[in-house]
């Protein structure tokens, strides 16, 4: 199983804080550091403010040198996907090829009345995501020297250069999730190269992979092209005491974390693992909160990555 690390920077955090996280998940060998979309915090003053996701990843782009980057989710309401479309595949060139775009629909309302940035209601809001998949998927797999043309209710692109396109064999990865029922697991089907289950059970996890199988085959694709992944808080102390002390910095008790997250000790975090692997999960995005704390990710480097095989 892959470990990734994943950030909530708007809960507080300069870019220096996250390039210190990215190059010491870089240095201890997890897979890929990825870090939310949001322009407000969800509790607390949020200080110092917030980062731009892409903009912290170019940045990243030539500070590191063999982690994976990416966004869990970029907000389908805070970009055009033309224009998405291009500073992606900017990223992916300024990497070397390690850039995966994450891509939702946009959820919290509070951000977007905080910053003048339009909240349709969720139907329409879902509509305007399938459409952003379409037109981002299409303009990076149009062969260079053809065009890219797409007409739909909410965008319309008419002979697009379909520049530039992304330096990394087999395009860049994108990534849908969420728990719905039927639009998700399509939508992961016609355009995903990885669907994400955010903070279930193993249980719950397990079906919602199930469904989204199911919608591999519905559009004849090999459901095993499909990469099935998992995000869930991290919260792991080689003693008791360390570990509700890294429960307390973030604000969560210590039961309700290992009931619901990747927590407790090194053993019960792997035993935790072990059930989403057995889910179906092949990688899992650890929510890492105190971003202060990179004794954290060593621990889980040294004591939780070298069990799961």
């Amino acid at each position: 199983m892959q470990l990734r690390v994943f950030t909530e920077p708007q809960q507080g955090a300069t870019y220096d804080d996250l390039l210190a996280v990215a190059r010491r998940a870089e240095q201890t060998g997890f897979d890929a550091f990825f870090r939310s979309d949001h322009y407000l915090a969800m509790g607390g003053d949020g200080l110092p403010g917030p980062t731009d996701a892409w903009l912290t990843l170019a940045g990243l782009a030539r500070e590191t040198s063999t982690i994976r980057l990416g966004t869990l989710m970029t907000a389908g309401t805070f970009r055009l996907p033309g224009p998405l479309a291009i500073s992606v595949a900017q990223v992916d060139q300024m990497s070397g090829g390690r850039v995966e775009l994450g891509l939702g629909s946009g959820w919290f309302e509070a951000e977007h009345s905080a910053y003048g940035i339009p909240f349709p209601p969720l139907g329409e809001r879902f509509d305007r995501y399938a459409e952003q998949l379409a037109v981002v998927t299409g303009l990076w797999s149009t062969p260079a020297g053809e065009t890219f043309s797409f007409a739909g209710e909410h965008y319309t692109v008419t002979d697009s250069p379909a520049l530039p396109k992304p330096v990394q064999d087999g395009g860049i990865p994108v990534l849908v999730g969420g728990r719905g029922a039927k639009r998700t697991p399509a939508l992961a089907a016609r355009y995903a190269t990885e669907f994400n289950t955010p903070f279930t059970s193993a249980a719950d996890a397990a079906g919602l992979f199930d469904r989204v199988r199911a919608a591999c085959a519905d559009v004849d694709r090999d459901p095993a092209t499909m990469t099935l992944s998992s995000a869930l808080v991290l919260c792991v102390g080689a003693t008791g005491a360390e570990l509700a002390r890294r429960a307390e910095a973030i604000g969560r008790d210590v039961e309700e974390l290992v009931a619901n997250g990747v927590a407790g000790s090194p053993a019960q975090a792997v035993d935790t693992l072990g059930r989403f692997a057995e889910a179906g999960a092949t990688r899992v995005y650890l929510q890492v909160l105190d971003l202060s704390d990179l004794d954290h990710l060593d621990l889980v480097a040294a004591e939780v990555a070298p069990q799961l095989g």
